[in-house]
């Protein structure tokens, strides 16, 4: 029977970051982003909030910028690797984020069968409207997955997670097998297996 492997990208794939943090240094607005991020960790903003004060910086954000943030990020070494040997064994992967679509969904040239994440205007954006509920809140991750089981054919107790801070938690807490990559307290203690490390080939085998 197959499996799902459903992957977090910001902290997770990307170790020490996320796709907003690595925009922000093509636009030297790292210590803006940082407070933004603080402010989510602490819970004084939520992942829409995030996402209306990111857009706001956003204005001027041109695809030759985001493309050299998504090149210059520190992902771990070993993704096209993993998903190519999920994809040999029949299996499926997905990437869940709360990161901005028009980053995240270029992991699908590396061989996710999925990417789903925030939904934000196209660019150029020139003024156009940032909808709130197009943003994905941790909780949605749990029905995007139901979605992508039901989509793949394969049943949920059959779901593998990646991932490594509170977004996760729900996602953590609904499948039988989660692995926490680099993680805090928040999922090392729902998951089945933990790794600390560069290599998403080697997060991979505790489950293979």
């Amino acid at each position: 029977m197959s499996r799902l492997h459903l992957f977090d990208m910001d902290g997770t794939l990307i170790r020490g970051s996320s796709a907003c943090l690595e925009i922000a240094r093509e636009l030297g607005l790292v210590a803006h982003f940082q407070a933004l991020e603080r402010d989510l960790s602490a819970g004084l903003i939520d992942a829409p909030g995030y996402a209306v004060a990111a857009y706001q910086k956003f204005e001027s954000l041109s695809e030759a910028q985001v493309a050299a943030a998504f090149a210059g990020a520190p992902w771990l070494r070993g993704i096209r690797e993993v998903w190519a040997d999920i994809r040999e064994r029949g299996e499926f992967c997905a990437v869940i984020s709360l990161s901005p679509n028009f980053f995240v969904e270029r992991l699908r040239e590396w061989g996710a069968h999925e990417a789903r994440a925030s939904v934000f205007p196209r660019m150029p954006f020139a003024g156009a409207e940032l909808d709130p509920s197009g943003i994905l809140r941790p909780e949605t991750k749990v029905r995007v997955a139901e979605e992508l089981c039901a989509r793949f054919g394969v049943p949920p107790q059959r779901c593998v997670a990646y991932g490594d801070s509170l977004s996760d938690a729900p996602l953590f807490a609904t499948v039988p097998t989660a692995v926490a990559i680099n993680a805090d307290h928040h999922v090392n203690d729902l998951a089945s297996h933990s790794y600390s490390g560069n290599d998403l080939r080697e997060a991979y085998a505790l489950v293979r």
